[in-house]
């Protein structure tokens, strides 16, 4: 991951309310968000697999039933 150089907005208080990215920063975060959604995903496709597959023929077939 890329290096982070955050700036924060502040209260009166010294409390941190907002956060400040350059856009790159914040690009290469959401970019590395999108790759762990990703694997999340493709983690819990593996784990609900039955091992069932069809043909896609077969499945073009039902489909086409389904809309006649």
């Amino acid at each position: 991951m890329a290096t982070i150089n955050p700036q924060f907005i502040t209260d009166v208080n010294g409390v941190k309310l907002s956060v400040v990215l350059p856009i790159d920063e914040f690009e290469a975060i959401m970019e590395e968000l999108d790759e762990l959604e990703d694997v999340k995903l493709y983690d819990e496709a593996k784990r609900d697999d039955d091992g069932e597959r069809i043909l896609l023929s077969d499945y073009l077939k039902s489909r086409q039933k389904l809309h006649v």
